[in-house]
């Protein structure tokens, strides 16, 4: 049997999950990996067959996506040249981590494809929504890959074809402590802000990983540095909180290491507005703006205690029903 598995390379939480998913699927068919994105900073452990300038959501500097450099640097035709080449009608499988090549190839050349994805399981009936309606938001959702059927990772099991997330065996596996910092990974926020804002608590030792930085430096308690996933994971394991957008695979792994947590979702971007309000259902701290909530900020370091959840390694158990479901 032969898998297209198609990765979205957007950010790093579709990468990181398909670290633990592609070894699982190499185990049990001959398997592909398409990625496509240009945001994304983690270097996977296995060969990539296609990487594709694809679509993606370009992070700006106040908290949410650049609309003006997003539709700059959109490559329509480039995009349609690629679905139009991508071979799927060869492969057995296709499965989609909410990647829009592969499905659109596979949409327009009446081939079924898998959706296996977070994004799959934010608009399921049982999860929590913000008070703010959001009808793009939910139409991107739904349209931004299209597929034949949607499995779906979520802060917990929602039924039998939505599970709880996939947590990284480094993560699993690590020997976790706490240390006197916090780990902060706001990609949608310049360093200027981040410097203003947790300069308000100089008691506090930061790390920022940044999308905006080149190279290290350090201004009085902050200690700003390139986003690279093997120093993010030391200063996470040992982190005594972590400050991060409403994202998935972050604010995960934090709840399965029982990591304070306090999440601020991107602006204009409905799924994580979605994650927010799952997240303040559980107990997390939640900020609507970096710089509006500095009081808040103060009392999640000094009074919200850690939310600690223990999600099962079903990764195995997954893709195998998965494969037998669509393979029979």
């Amino acid at each position: 049997m032969k898998v297209l598995y198609a990765i979205q390379g957007t950010g790093n939480g579709h990468l990181a999950r398909a670290t633990e998913i592609v070894p699982v699927l190499q185990k049990m068919a001959e398997t592909d990996v398409l990625v496509s994105g240009i945001q994304g900073d983690i270097q996977l452990p296995f060969e990539v067959k296609y990487r594709f300038y694809g679509v993606s959501f370009i992070f700006g500097t106040t908290g949410g996506v650049d609309l003006k450099k997003t539709i700059s640097r959109s490559r329509l035709p480039r995009f349609l040249v690629d679905l139009i080449k991508l071979p799927v009608q060869k492969y057995d499988l296709v499965i989609s981590d909410f990647e829009p090549v592969s499905a659109w190839a596979c949409k327009i050349k009446g081939k079924k494809c898998i959706g296996l994805s977070h994004q799959n399981a934010v608009l399921h009936n049982a999860t929590p929504k913000p008070e703010k309606h959001d009808a793009l938001g939910k139409f991107i959702l739904r349209n931004y890959a299209p597929v034949s059927l949607k499995y779906g990772f979520h802060f917990n099991q929602l039924d039998s074809f939505n599970f709880s997330p996939v947590i990284r065996t480094a993560i699993r596996n690590a020997n976790h402590s706490t240390n006197n910092h916090y780990s902060v990974y706001l990609p949608s926020y310049s360093n200027e802000e981040i410097e203003r804002v947790l300069g308000a608590f100089p008691q506090v030792q930061w790390e920022v990983f940044s999308k905006h930085s080149k190279k290290s430096y350090s201004k009085q308690n902050i200690h700003f540095q390139p986003v690279s996933i093997e120093k993010f994971q030391e200063s996470f394991i040992s982190c005594s909180g972590i400050l991060c957008n409403a994202g998935f695979e972050t604010p995960a792994e934090a709840l399965h290491m029982g990591k304070k947590l306090c999440v601020i979702p991107m602006k204009n971007q409905y799924e994580q507005q979605c994650n927010a309000a799952f997240l303040r259902e559980m107990g997390v701290q939640v900020l609507n703006d970096l710089s509006e909530d500095v009081a808040k900020i103060r009392l999640w370091l000094e009074n919200i205690q850690p939310l600690k959840i223990d999600f099962p390694d079903r990764t195995n158990e997954i893709i195998e029903k998965i494969i037998m479901r669509n393979t029979i």
